[in-house]
């Protein structure tokens, strides 16, 4: 998946750093959470000192995860992740490839730093933000990449259990349980090591899966059946929440993790669209089967992006307004595909 070129860069690196921070994007899921702590284990293991930065909380239903005790919040101790990550001889960027995913205010910190830094991610059109980019984009996910980069390196022997557990972790909610994203043979491989190094998968997805809160499964109820709409001539179905509409059901981060993926099992339903409101904004998730691309779709109307089957973006209207483009523009879209 890496270049020896890149992999001797990122050794490098590595070896001449002691203190690091290691910073995934805003709002962190499975994927970005699994990599930073998975690399933070490692790291700790090769005897380095590193320590992970996440710009804003992170979902509870990962808070189970070995280390998210250690983990420091930018949004909420800025003057601390402020001063972990200047007096560190290396950054590592993760699951993402440009500043903007990190929010606004730690991008305005961070790009200006004049610090070494590495980037490992799977997501296309990356921007160069360091100066190691390891970018690929057939990887199933960030985990599943940085555990490859990690045995390239002549490293297998730092991941433990602890790391095999969150790199395990963010392989499966990125993959939706190797439902999605993982066609690579190569993924399996990952994760039957995985699995040798000696994580309880059962435990991991028990937590992962089957550990909903009441709130949590009320909402999802609601959802279901008050929120779902069909438009089956273009084989999609959208779905959306209010923040008073969260607020009834007691709201918390991670809570609607999946929605957007339960339409994909309606009979002739291919894609799938999902808004949110949160943070006087709205927040945008898009899946797809097949060869639709909803990255595409997310990218030219909601400044967003990611994979062919997995995307997501932001609206800068209202509900009203973003289901109105939605509406709009998605028919268009789909049409252009088919005819193409």
């Amino acid at each position: 998946m890496v270049s020896e070129k890149l992999i001797s860069a990122f050794k490098t690196k590595i070896e001449a750093a002691n203190t690091i921070s290691i910073i995934p994007h805003l709002n962190p899921d499975g994927d970005a959470m699994g990599s930073a702590l998975g690399l933070m284990h490692a790291l700790k293991n090769l005897g380095k000192k590193p320590s992970v930065i996440v710009p804003t909380a992170f979902p509870k239903f990962l808070s189970w995860l070995n280390g998210v005790d250690e983990i420091v919040v930018f949004e909420e101790n800025e003057d601390q992740a402020k001063s972990t990550i200047t007096e560190s001889d290396l950054l590592i960027y993760l699951d993402f490839n440009a500043y903007k995913r990190v929010g606004e205010t730690m991008e305005g910190f961070i790009a200006n730093l004049q610090l070494p830094s590495i980037m490992i991610d799977h997501h296309p059109y990356p921007d160069e933000i360091a100066d190691v980019m390891i970018s690929v984009t057939a990887a199933s996910s960030t985990c599943e990449l940085a555990c490859n980069v990690l045995k390239l390196s002549g490293w297998s022997q730092y991941i433990d259990s602890n790391a095999a557990e969150c790199f395990y972790t963010g392989i499966m909610t990125d993959t939706g349980s190797l439902n999605y994203n993982s066609s690579n043979p190569d993924t399996y491989r990952t994760v039957a090591d995985l699995i040798e190094i000696g994580i309880d998968k059962d435990k991991v997805h028990q937590l992962l899966f089957q550990s909903n809160s009441f709130n949590r499964m009320r909402l999802l109820g609601y959802v279901l059946s008050e929120k779902v709409t069909l438009i089956p001539e273009c084989k999609v179905a959208y779905l959306w929440l209010t923040k008073e509409e969260l607020e009834k059901y007691n709201f918390q981060p991670g809570d609607t993790e999946g929605f957007v993926n339960y339409p994909l099992s309606i009979e002739g339903i291919n894609a799938s669209a999902f808004f949110m409101e949160k943070d006087e904004q709205i927040k945008c998730s898009f899946r797809s089967q097949g060869d639709f691309p909803v990255n595409k779709f997310s990218e030219l109307f909601f400044n967003g992006g990611g994979h062919r089957n997995a995307a997501g973006g932001r609206s800068d209207f209202d509900m009203e307004g973003s289901l109105k483009r939605f509406l709009s523009e998605f028919p268009k879209f789909y049409q252009d595909f088919i005819k193409a």
